[in-house]
């Protein structure tokens, strides 16, 4: 029966009881599981329309989807089966950390950064929005269609005046939009949250500077009223973000505190009203000051970096984010732009970082034609919604979650074109835009020194993508990867051959025997030395009657499976390789061999022969279908130290020998001689054990295949 996207992805991350929940951002489902370890990243990302995964230390998980995520979250939540997963209460969420007790050494900075991107994700799209408002009005100033709209001396017409309007409803509100995301985050009332901002974005707070007095602070004037003899900061907070954030950091721990004190039936009425009660103050007094001295201290910082020289902070900025993004440390950042613009009346950071945004598009237009060219449907979807997001809309992390961090071959091409960018920003002395907009190919015009602007990410783009084109972006070891997957896809796929009578291998007597197709206890059996002639059918016992059958996969069949080489038993969840040891390419151990031969442990065909010597893909006459794979990463190894004895297509018998290896050549060259042994056609069979552990030789079984049962698919 086919299945959707959307339940493929709730099987991969490990079902709907290991969902504890899940919501969105712009690009991503973010889930809450139970045990992070039931989830095959590998199998997720194969899963079509999915762009990338992103394991997260405290069982949290992330699914990149791209502009298509709330479609694919909304499909989640109309399952059947997740009718009763959905977004848990703060107490649900609170008694599984506190059963599960800190998960991963770095639990508490996943939840840092997590509280900042979800602070912010929610209004990402008001943001964009409103950018493009920004550009307009840009652009219109650059035409002299208007004046200096950025300057509050230019007075606009009131039709333009409206126009202005539209974007400044977002960025004037923004701290009650962080303060009722933030507060949401920590499970807080949100509303309560949102009002507690309010107070201090209220105009009569704002009018109480009418009975302040100056004082000097660190250098600069400050207007202070005396409340009840306290004295009291009053500062504009259109557009601040620290603010609103540490509110509610404070507000969090205020609502878990109160909610354990206060009895619950009347904890809609008092946890409300105390912490408006103390917030209020608190926040005017004290945390609001804080948050805004904080930001302008960053904002600080960064400006004396630049004005010791713009040329080596245009070059510094673009070559930090491809490392700050992924860890979210671009949201304060983001926080600092809009500072600057309140403050100075334009920001310095944007400018440098077009040239990490388009670096970031061109390394994905380069990996969109190698897609292409090479009839990569997947990656050629995946990048084509990750370049229409990034050169409209301004976003990297489809590109960056979808592609760039799953080839890292990518990166050091990408930092070449976002130093050339940054250097041809340098030399402008700097580029400044004066309202905080995405750079994307729509809000160019929102920049000063428009052809500067545009000759710096035009080249950071031609850079990164002529780069990516002329080396790929694939790896050896990822090539070799996707070759093993293909070549498992190949062998679960092969049609079964019209076999000749010699080589049907029906060798059980009635069901429930074990079969010998792929090695039986008994010798002569496993050596083909039993006529096919002279077998019972399953089922029947009459002498003489044939069928072509695959004996493995009869209802009741046990087969064993012998060792192809000799050596010592690894599970395979220990073998040296996460696609392997998570059963990714199939199911079976791994040897560590003691002997330089490989064997064939049944017969059957050759269905894929590397010239390199490295794996061989077998379909015994059982049914049964292997992958053996000699040491790992020997691809890299070129054939070096193998011996081929066979070809795809050939007919090999129990013992053929099917490559001669050195394994000191191997060890010498650094890879492992670790050999996977797997069954590829997994599914078709009700389950695959191993059958032995410690030292094994060629006769030994290593493998129990068990058929499914009767009516079974």
């Amino acid at each position: 029966m086919a299945t959707s996207p959307a339940s493929d992805i709730v099987s991969g991350v490990g079902g709907p009881e290991n969902i504890e929940s899940f919501t969105h951002c712009a690009t991503r489902l973010r889930f809450q599981l139970r045990d992070g370890t039931k989830v095959d990243t590998a199998t997720v990302e194969a899963i079509p329309g999915v762009m990338g995964a992103v394991p997260q230390a405290g069982n949290r998980y992330q699914v990149v989807i791209g502009g298509a995520v709330t479609s694919v979250y909304e499909d989640i939540h109309n399952l059947p089966e997740m009718k009763n997963v959905g977004a848990p209460s703060p107490d649900d969420i609170k008694a599984a950390a506190r059963a599960g007790g800190p998960r991963g050494k770095f639990a508490w900075l996943d939840s840092f950064f997590e509280f900042l991107s979800d602070s912010f994700r929610p209004i990402i799209g008001a943001l964009l929005g409103a950018s493009l408002f920004i550009t307009f009005m840009s652009l219109m100033s650059t035409l002299h269609v208007i004046g200096n709209w950025a300057d509050p001396r230019t007075t606009l017409p009131p039709s333009w005046q409206f126009v202005n309007l539209c974007w400044q409803s977002v960025f004037v509100f923004l701290p009650l939009m962080v303060a009722y995301n933030a507060s949401k985050k920590l499970g807080a009332d949100p509303w309560v949250g949102f009002a507690i901002m309010a107070v201090v974005m209220l105009p009569g707070f704002a009018a109480l500077k009418d009975a302040s007095t100056q004082m000097k602070f660190a250098g600069s004037a400050i207007d202070v009223v005396q409340i009840f003899g306290f004295p009291l900061t009053i500062f504009n907070y259109s557009s601040q973000v620290f603010p609103p954030l540490l509110m509610a950091g404070v507000l969090g721990a205020l609502d878990r505190l109160l909610r354990r004190v206060i009895p619950d039936n009347v904890q809609l009425i008092f946890v409300p009203f105390l912490s408006m009660l103390i917030m209020i103050p608190l926040t005017a007094f004290l945390i609001g000051p804080i948050g805004v001295y904080a930001g302008a201290g960053l904002a600080h910082i960064l400006g004396q970096v630049n004005n010791f020289s713009p040329f080596i902070f245009a070059i510094l900025v673009p070559l930090l984010y491809p490392f700050m993004v992924p860890l979210g440390l671009h949201w304060p950042i983001n926080a600092i732009m809009l500072l600057n613009i309140q403050n100075l009346g334009y920001d310095y950071i944007q400018g440098p970082m077009g040239s990490w945004n388009f670096a970031a598009f061109g390394a994905t237009a380069a990996v969109l034609i190698l897609a292409i060219r090479n009839k990569e449907k997947a990656m050629r979807q995946t990048a084509t919604g990750a370049l229409a997001a990034g050169l409209l809309g301004g976003i990297s992390e489809p590109s960056l979650y979808g592609i760039h961090l799953r080839y890292k071959r990518i990166y050091p091409r990408m930092l070449v074109g976002c130093l050339v960018g940054g250097i041809i920003t340098g030399f402008a002395g700097g580029i400044h835009t004066k309202a905080f907009v995405f750079t994307s190919l729509l809000t160019i015009p929102a920049f000063d020194k428009i052809g500067w602007y545009s000759l710096a990410v035009g080249a950071s783009f031609l850079t990164s993508m002529v780069l990516v084109l002329l080396s790929g972006y694939k790896t050896a070891e990822q090539k070799e990867l996707e070759r093993l997957s293909e070549e498992a896809a190949a062998l679960a796929h092969v049609p079964g051959d019209q076999l000749t009578e010699a080589e049907l291998v029906p060798a059980y007597v009635g069901a429930g025997a074990v079969g010998v197709g792929a090695g039986s206890a008994t010798a002569a059996a496993v050596r083909g030395d039993v006529s096919a002639s002279t077998i019972s059918a399953p089922g029947t016992g009459e002498p003489g009657e044939r069928r072509r059958l695959k004996p493995a996969m009869e209802p009741g069949t046990v087969t064993q499976i012998h060792a192809p080489l000799a050596g010592s038993l690894l599970p395979l969840a220990e073998v040296p390789d996460p696609v392997f040891a998570r059963g990714t390419v199939g199911a079976g151990v791994g040897i560590v061999p003691s002997g330089d031969t490989v064997y064939a442990p049944a017969p059957g065909k050759i269905l894929v022969a590397q010239e390199t010597g490295h794996a061989f893909g077998l379909r015994l006459d059982s049914g049964i279908e292997l992958l053996i794979h000699v040491g790992i990463d020997t691809v890299n190894m070129g054939g070096r130290g193998f011996d081929v004895k066979v070809h795809t297509g050939d007919r090999v018998e129990a013992g053929d020998p099917l490559v001669v290896f050195d394994r000191k050549a191997i060890e010498a060259a650094g890879y492992s001689t670790v050999t996977p042994v797997l069954v590829t056609n997994v599914k078709k069979f009700d389950s695959v054990h191993q059958a032995a552990s410690g030292e094994v030789d060629v006769a030994t079984p290593i493998l129990i295949v068990v058929a499914k049962p009767a009516g079974t698919v």
